[in-house]
């Protein structure tokens, strides 16, 4: 595996890339995941790709972390544009607490055009943000960047890999991604395509790393339909299932499962409501699928009663937390009821969540997570390592730049990477230079970065 190499001088203060560079700088998400800030360098301008949060995980505390921008927010007038790969929170939401220091147009698709826009009125930059939202397969040209978005399959409608052209070389970013053949919701992915960018001889893959230590394949979201199915049918009392909230596809699974077996549904959380209302709007919600007002929840018998709610990482102000409480306005859990965690545990996120459920615990209700051997409730929206090997060996990269994960993650990538034939594999952290072109390498420390914490109203 080849080792970061230093290939500018120490004293190299003003970055900024000639012609025949093609440079690539995480600001965040780089060694961690969440908190997605990518920048390339190409010919005296940059590109952002994507802009998003983290959260403070320390017990009590509710605030947003942001990337710092300010090496980019000081080159302000060499950036050409903001490209936003999906509408996860990781990838979008910084948008509306940075956009001003940026100052720069901002490209998505439809989906995460409408989450986004929620985001920028709240914040009062609705009217000043030129927000362009293109299409699946849209090919587009900022500045000296020639960029063509590539349609994959991920835990949330129209996520995007990006194609990135310049005259020094060409990078294939992937955003979040997974090999989905039954998404649920929206088109699934082209093969073929994919395989076809092995002729353009690309530099680098730019790479999720989330489950590059994950053996075997993600599961499709179809493959979680009957798991889940079967635990709401088997259910005595009342249902309330967690997940992650923009997950449109596992959203409309619950709401199946739960008219399937009877149920009255209901949203519980402003996030789960944002995005349905997003997936109406845009197409993406089956309309046969209604639910009930939740103040009305609290009359029904238990059994007729089914509830998705937010806070499958133990926030602290989430619906899930308020209601293992007992202290959320319109339900309260009684024993014999059942609590279905249709989510993974995000790393950092673990104390906050064992709290929530031994909250429930002490209620006598029933939690179903996902286990070894009981019923698919859950799947990643990332590649396992035998879909990672098919992407290289698909596209066929010269050099591989693991992201997206923590050290363990990236090094689990990079090694599989090596294996899969990559020629070379280019690790590093948040602000450090990875340069593509003319001589691949990585400059460590290169770009000064850090993390601003938000904190939120009422915390």
């Amino acid at each position: 595996m080849n080792r970061p190499t230093e290939i500018l001088p120490s004293n190299h203060e003003l970055l900024s890339p000639g012609i025949a560079d093609l440079w690539f700088v995480p600001l965040g998400g780089c060694g961690e995941i969440g908190s997605n800030l990518n920048l390339y360098g190409h010919d005296g301008q940059w590109l952002i790709v994507d802009c998003g949060i983290g959260f403070d995980r320390e017990p009590g505390a509710e605030a947003v972390i942001t990337p710092d921008p300010g090496f980019i927010s000081a080159r302000r007038e060499s950036l050409v544009g903001m490209v936003i790969t999906h509408a996860h929170e990781d990838h979008v939401g910084a948008v509306a607490y940075l956009w001003e220091e940026l100052q720069c147009p901002v490209y998505c698709t439809s989906f995460t055009a409408v989450i986004l826009r929620r985001k920028l009125a709240e914040a009062g930059l609705l009217s000043k943000v030129p927000l362009h939202v293109l299409p699946t397969g849209a090919s587009h040209r900022l500045g000296c960047f020639d960029l063509r978005w590539i349609g994959i399959t991920h835990s949330t409608p129209e996520a995007q890999c990006l194609l990135i052209e310049t005259s020094a070389g060409r990078v294939l970013h992937t955003g979040d991604w997974k090999w989905d053949a039954d998404p649920q919701v929206g088109p699934s992915y082209d093969e073929e395509t994919f395989r076809s960018l092995a002729a353009l001889k690309l530099d680098a893959l730019v790479g999720d790393s989330t489950c590059a230590t994950v053996e075997g394949r993600s599961p499709s979201e179809g493959d979680v339909v009957a798991g889940i199915n079967q635990v709401v049918s088997g259910a005595s009392g009342r249902v309330v299932a967690t997940c992650f909230g923009s997950n449109i596809a596992r959203m409309q699974t619950l709401a199946r499962a739960a008219s399937a077996s009877g149920r009255y549904l209901a949203l519980f959380g402003r996030s789960l409501v944002n995005n349905y209302q997003a997936a109406l709007e845009t197409g993406f919600w089956d309309r046969d699928l209604t639910f009930i007002d939740p103040t009305h929840i609290g009359y029904l018998p238990p059994e007729e009663v089914m509830i998705i709610a937010t806070g499958s990482q133990g926030d602290a102000r989430a619906a899930l937390t308020r209601i293992a409480a007992g202290n959320h306005p319109d339900l309260e859990l009684e024993a014999g009821d059942t609590v279905v965690f249709s989510s993974r545990d995000i790393p950092g996120n673990e104390l906050a969540i064992e709290r929530v459920r031994q909250a429930l615990v002490s209620k006598d209700v029933k939690i179903v997570e996902q286990t070894e051997h009981g019923p698919l409730i859950h799947t990643s929206g990332h590649p396992g390592r035998d879909d990672l090997k098919d992407m290289y060996e698909w596209v066929a990269p010269r050099i591989a730049i693991p992201v997206h994960g923590e050290p363990h993650h990236l090094a689990a990538h990079a090694s599989l990477a090596a294996d899969c034939g990559v020629p070379q594999q280019l690790l590093g952290r948040n602000g450090d230079l990875f340069v593509l072109a003319p001589q691949p390498g990585v400059r460590p420390g290169a770009v000064a970065v850090g993390r601003r914490t938000i904190r939120q109203s009422g915390s």
